[in-house]
């Protein structure tokens, strides 16, 4: 898993161009939207980064509250 990457699907950054009126070009950096979840990775809970298009798709089942391993 990167630094800055979803744990499921891989969403990492993006690159790109900030472009005026005046067709000036600037570089720039879209980052994902990654949240830290508990999940259960061998019925341990685990904290991972996941974007929140997969959070929201319900890709990952989050460990419960409260459980102890």
């Amino acid at each position: 898993m990167t630094k800055r990457g979803c744990y499921v699907c891989g969403r990492g950054v993006a690159f790109g161009n900030n472009v005026s009126h005046a067709n000036n070009k600037v570089r720039r950096v879209w980052k994902p939207n990654l949240q830290v979840a508990r999940i259960l990775v061998d019925g341990k809970p685990t904290k991972i980064r996941v974007c929140t298009r997969c959070l929201n798709a319900g890709k990952i089942q989050r460990a419960p509250r409260g459980q102890v391993a």
